[in-house]
């Protein structure tokens, strides 16, 4: 994509999250004062941070990359699991596309995964497997590409994803769609053209129901990208005809892109067309009628080319323009050039197969018979690798499958079935094995509802059931990940908290019960939190640990209730 800095700063809005204008500091640096901005605000920031990173120089790639390295800090202090998860995808595409930068993704993937299990985030889970298949790409391990791949397509089309109700309707068809296309383009990577159009036809209907132009932009030129791959695909095998219906498809989505490109975030001019400012749109004109006409674009399109897939793809498009010209030269040495540039390159090992077979064309008469007779014996060999990955891809998914409806079954059997947290049972397994292994501090607490029966004589038991569900997650996402939150019965829940002595347990519990006095009125009916809190004596057992939260829980009770009592010995003391 182009190769330009990114867009003038000033106020700008993305997907409806105003983004206000940069503060610069007495150095003249821009950067945005992160901790004063919403959640909202700030994945779409870093949403335009990505935008800017895939299609700009290195110096705003790393700009980029330490802007967005703030913003995730900002996210993992205030805790919002999924808030966090979409910036550690973030944080983690920024690298994978920036030189020198891609090594550095795979802490931040290894914390996207545990983070997106820890959370029960299935399709951010899916992604990042998706992600760490690119990765493995990039550092020539394909077979690890293969497994990650396969468990993501388990997840998105075995598993198929319940909505998540925490996200809106529109956020979550954007997910869905993004992970859906990081999928795609690892298969499109591998030569599994027929695989990957499939996914990303799933996403195609969320993405246009819901999705931002940049969205819809990227996933057209995704799209022309996969078109064209396929198309030089089955050049290879001699399918010519196939092969103009795959190219003149490309054009057609490439023209299609033209109007989303000039409301997306790409860093480029928006007076020029799309056609002549991204790589492989303009490519894909030239390869369906190739001519002179196409020239003087496609020589400014091979210096604006950032990937290997560009610079192959364009410069197969440029060869063949040469040549309608009359300069087989000046072909040859685009072809020999690229060649050069892609020696250590792994990325797109189907690419550079159509590119040898380019070169191999043009050199002459006095190779072509030999290397006819080669390559058609290389391309059977291909094709039966072709069907190998299929072959793996499917039976790596299948076993990806089974290995999680099993954990699923064992996971029902410790899983409250309305909140989704931790049952009893799963409490007490939890409670032994941290009492066993002498865990110091370790405090607890004993939560009940305050009003919860008034909500089912008023209302009905369903409307209970809902203010359950969503007072439980409310409770989950204001704790630490580490802290246990399990459903004991009734209106009543025990929260773990190791590590955590008894006045840092008080001070997390008392925002647990702001964050649950705080939701909204039709959200919780007006329930609240009365919370008890103890931390546990040498020797005392889990029946004797609870006992005490849960008279502690009575005295913030008769205090009126929405607060924590903290009880060490016999005192206590309100938070």
């Amino acid at each position: 994509m182009a190769e330009q800095g990114p867009r003038g700063h000033g106020s700008r809005s993305l997907g409806g999250v105003e983004l206000p204008e940069e503060t610069v500091d007495e150095q003249g640096n821009v950067g945005h004062r992160h901790h004063e901005m919403s959640d909202a605000w700030l994945v779409g920031r870093a949403s335009e941070l990505v935008a800017v990173a895939q299609s700009s120089h290195l110096a705003a790639q790393l700009d980029a990359a330490s802007e967005i390295d703030r913003i995730l800090a900002e996210a993992q202090g205030r805790g919002e699991p999924r808030i966090v998860a979409q910036l550690l995808r973030a944080a983690a595409v920024v690298r994978l596309v920036t030189p020198g930068l891609v090594d550095m993704s795979d802490p931040q993937l290894d914390e996207m995964l545990t983070h997106c299990r820890r959370h029960g985030l299935i399709v951010l889970e899916a992604d990042a497997r998706a992600l760490r298949g690119r990765r493995f790409l990039l550092g020539n391990a394909e077979d690890k590409a293969l497994t990650e791949i396969a468990a993501a397509l388990a997840m998105m089309l075995d598993e198929r994803p319940e909505t998540d109700p925490v996200f809106d309707k529109r956020t979550w068809d954007q997910l869905l769609a993004t992970t859906l296309q990081d999928i795609a383009l690892v298969l499109t990577q591998l030569g599994v053209y027929e695989m990957a159009d499939d996914v990303l036809a799933r996403g195609h209907n969320p993405l246009w129901e819901s999705g931002q132009p940049h969205q819809i932009y990227v996933h057209l030129v995704n799209r022309t990208r996969l078109r064209i791959g396929w198309g030089l695909r089955l050049e290879r095998v001699n399918h010519h005809e196939q092969a103009h219906e795959q190219f003149a498809f490309a054009a057609g989505l490439a023209e299609a892109a033209e109007v989303p490109f000039r409301q997306s975030l790409h860093p480029g001019r928006r007076d020029l067309p799309a056609a002549e400012q991204v790589p492989i749109l303009g490519a894909a004109q030239a390869l369906t009628n190739p001519s002179e006409d196409h020239l003087d674009r496609l020589w400014s399109l091979r210096g604006l080319s950032m990937y290997a897939r560009e610079l192959i793809i364009v410069a197969i498009a440029l060869a063949r323009c040469l040549v309608e010209a009359n300069r087989l030269d000046d072909a040859l040495k685009v072809l020999g050039d690229t060649r050069t540039q892609m020696e250590h390159d792994t990325s797109e090992p189907s690419l550079v197969l159509s590119l040898e077979r380019e070169y191999a064309h043009l050199c002459g008469p006095h190779t072509t018979s030999a290397l006819q007779a080669y390559n058609a014996a290389l391309e059977a060999e291909l094709w039966a690798m072709r069907e190998s990955r299929v072959a793996t891809l499917t039976t790596r998914r299948e076993h990806e499958r089974l290995t999680r409806a099993h954990g699923a079954i064992a996971q029902q059997a410790l899983q409250d079935p309305l909140t989704g947290l931790p049952n009893r049972r799963a409490l007490d397994d939890k409670m032994s094995e941290l009492i066993a292994g002498q865990v110091d501090p370790f405090s607890i607490a004993l939560v009940d509802l305050d009003g919860f029966k008034g909500v089912n004589d008023r209302h009905s038991h369903a409307e209970g059931d809902d203010v359950l569900r969503v007072i439980a997650s409310t409770l989950r996402q204001a704790l630490r990940g580490d802290d246990m939150v399990a459903r004991y019965g009734g209106d009543e829940f025990v929260v773990l908290l190791p590590g955590a002595p008894l006045h840092a347990a008080e001070a997390a519990l008392g925002r647990a019960v702001d964050a649950v006095a705080g939701l909204p009125m039709d959200l919780s009916r007006g329930v609240t939190l009365s919370v008890g809190v103890i931390s546990l004596r040498p020797r005392e057992s889990a029946n004797q640990a609870l006992s005490r939260a849960d008279s502690a829980m009575y005295v913030a009770k008769r205090r009126g209730g929405c607060q924590v009592a903290a009880v060490a010995g016999e005192s206590s003391a309100e938070a």
